[in-house]
């Protein structure tokens, strides 16, 4: 399939990404119409042929300002089956924050999995495949569909980033929780191999029972080292604020914290405060209620992913 033949929409909400993404491809961004009714409801649709395309439509499933994960899944959902109605030959969400990821089994009886019943959606309206960025648990992200499915890792840009500000310098990279100690130690390798010196490793133990956190364990050796905390996410900056206080016990010299997804919730500009952190570091994957406002910490730096997502849509393409 030539290269014109694919198309590349962008909904409401996430126009500004897809423009990003749209220049790193040199692809313009086709258009279409969302509408919304009084009672709430919207139609969106194509304004272009998409017969026999190969079609990729962005949306960033997060919860914003007038509009919750569930409108912006809804509208995505309802783009695709129009799109697969309207005849195009291939249909690709790209959800850089894909939404509903972390409740991904069952931890007390009768839970939902609702990771599952979010694939189910995508696959139900039509959905030919489904890219994300770093999401909560990738086995649980690929098991739950039955579409190809892409987990693109925003590692190459902290990597990047942090070889570059910490060269020469002493490191550890810590883990916030166990969960997330493959994730980290993923990135810690990586790092490794751009400083020409092996990081140290270390995590901190965290149970969550009733929405009560706990565990007092801390693992590692961070004296004198400049001390990452890696994560997925960021929420309410209170699990990256406990682990970065442990940090600091143990002798840590400097903290940073870098994670994918700023979404920066409530109380979270206090919890991630420059009197512990010394620098955060996370994708544009969301645009938090705080960057809306003009009010982000000036020790918080947003790097770009539009280059791995424009690449992997690229390599997506010439696959067909």
């Amino acid at each position: 399939m030539a290269q014109s033949a694919a198309l590349l929409f962008a909904l409401e909400g996430s126009r500004p990404y897809g423009e990003g993404v749209a220049g790193r491809l040199e692809w313009p961004l086709a258009a279409h119409e969302e509408r919304g009714f009084e009672d709430g409801e919207h139609k969106i649709r194509p304004l272009v042929d998409v017969s026999r395309r190969d079609v990729f439509v962005i949306h960033s499933l997060y919860g914003s300002p007038g509009s919750s994960p569930n409108d912006k899944l809804c509208r995505l959902l309802f783009m695709i089956g129009a799109l697969k109605d309207a005849g195009a030959a291939r249909v690709t969400a790209v959800a850089p924050y894909l939404c509903y990821a972390r409740k991904d089994q069952r931890s007390q009886p009768r839970d939902p999995i609702t990771t599952k019943y979010v694939a189910r959606m995508f696959e139900g309206c039509g959905a030919d495949a489904v890219m994300t960025f770093d999401v909560h648990n990738r086995a649980a992200f690929e098991n739950a569909f039955r579409i190809p499915t892409l987990n693109i890792e925003a590692l190459p840009l902290f990597v990047e980033h942090f070889a570059e500000v910490l060269r020469d310098r002493k490191v550890a990279v810590v883990s916030p929780d166990i969960g997330g100690a493959k994730r980290a130690e993923r990135f810690r390798r990586a790092l490794a191999g751009a400083l020409g010196s092996e990081p140290t490793a270390g995590f901190v133990d965290k149970q969550r029972a009733g929405g009560v956190i706990s565990g007092d364990l801390f693992v590692g050796d961070v004296r004198g080292r400049m001390a990452i905390l890696f994560d997925d996410l960021i929420g309410t900056g209170t699990t990256l604020r406990r682990a970065a206080l442990k940090c600091r016990d143990a002798g840590a010299e400097r903290i940073y914290a870098a994670a994918t997804h700023g979404l920066f919730i409530g109380d979270a500009p206090e919890a991630l405060g420059a009197d512990l952190f010394d620098g955060i570091v996370v994708g544009d994957t969301v645009r938090s209620a705080l960057e809306e406002a003009g009010r982000l910490p000036p020790h918080v730096a947003i790097l770009d992913t539009s280059r791995l997502v424009g690449e992997a849509i690229a390599v997506s393409h010439s696959g067909m």
